[in-house]
């Protein structure tokens, strides 16, 4: 597959490296304004980095747009006149729906929203889609593009908010958990090194207990606690002190963030 990603900074780093890793690609233009944090990728055959996007996508069948939403308007301008209809656009632009897209680049252009997360760049990303009416013939494609970096979940546009907090901002909470239960483990008496690498291992076995046999966590919670144990005692404690209540609340104090700063192009929004 012949890929442009336009607007090459951290999720556009990430998805490179799941692309190359996974050898999606046969071309793969990377652009950016400012070059130099792309150095990395210069001797690599299958990739080619350069300022112009109008160049990446006439030499591309996929386009994958990474940018801000404030950049979004600048982007279009310069690519609009080089998509035909073998193009397929990939917006990951947080608050850009579907129907500003159409109205930047016709109905009839082929468009797909996607919101992967930064796992992407070890091919572990969970990855939510969705599609315009012209999109839905490529909606496999995009499908396969993702499902080769980790799990994606096709969705309705209109859940697509909550999924970026759910996914996308989902890393960094767990991040956070991981850091805390890190912190905890040196409070116990473990050197940081060691408590982060017990810490990561057992949230990655909590992980794999739910996937290998498909249960609640409840269920595996059960098999821990035991009558007046240490482990139903911890729990006690952390719920008393809103461990749950504070993980909703965060999410839905994210789900209302990220709503406020949909972006709303004007309803006679023109390009220049």
């Amino acid at each position: 597959m012949k890929i442009s990603i336009l607007g090459t900074g951290n999720l556009g780093s990430s998805i490179a490296s799941g692309l190359l890793e996974k050898n999606m690609i046969t071309q793969l233009f990377l652009t950016k304004k400012n070059l130099s944090t792309l150095n990395k990728w210069e001797k690599v055959p299958e990739i080619k980095i350069t300022t112009n996007n109008g160049n990446a996508v006439q030499n591309s069948d996929i386009i994958i747009i990474c940018v801000q939403p404030s950049q979004f308007e600048n982007i279009a301008n310069e690519i609009r006149d080089y998509l035909t209809d073998r193009h397929t656009i990939i917006s990951t632009i947080t608050g850009l729906s579907i129907n500003k897209i159409e109205k930047v680049f016709g109905a009839k252009t082929n468009i797909i929203r996607a919101m992967p997360n930064t796992a992407i760049s070890i091919g572990k990303s969970t990855t939510c889609i969705c599609n315009n009416k012209y999109g839905e013939n490529k909606i496999e494609l995009a499908e396969s593009i993702f499902n080769s970096l980790g799990e994606t979940f096709i969705i309705n546009e209109n859940d697509m908010q909550a999924a970026t907090v759910l996914c996308a901002s989902g890393i960094a909470f767990w991040m956070r958990l991981i850091r805390s239960t890190a912190q905890g483990g040196v409070q116990l008496g473990f050197e940081s090194n060691k408590s982060l690498k017990m810490s990561i291992s057992t949230a990655l076995g909590a992980v794999s207990l739910l996937m290998n046999n498909k249960s609640h966590p409840e269920q595996e919670i059960d098999k821990v606690t035991t009558p007046s144990g240490c482990t139903i005692k911890g729990l006690i404690e952390m719920e008393h002190h809103g461990l749950s209540s504070a993980l909703i609340s965060g999410l839905s104090s994210s789900f209302e963030k990220i709503n406020q700063n949909t972006l709303n192009l004007p309803d006679d929004f023109e390009l220049l």
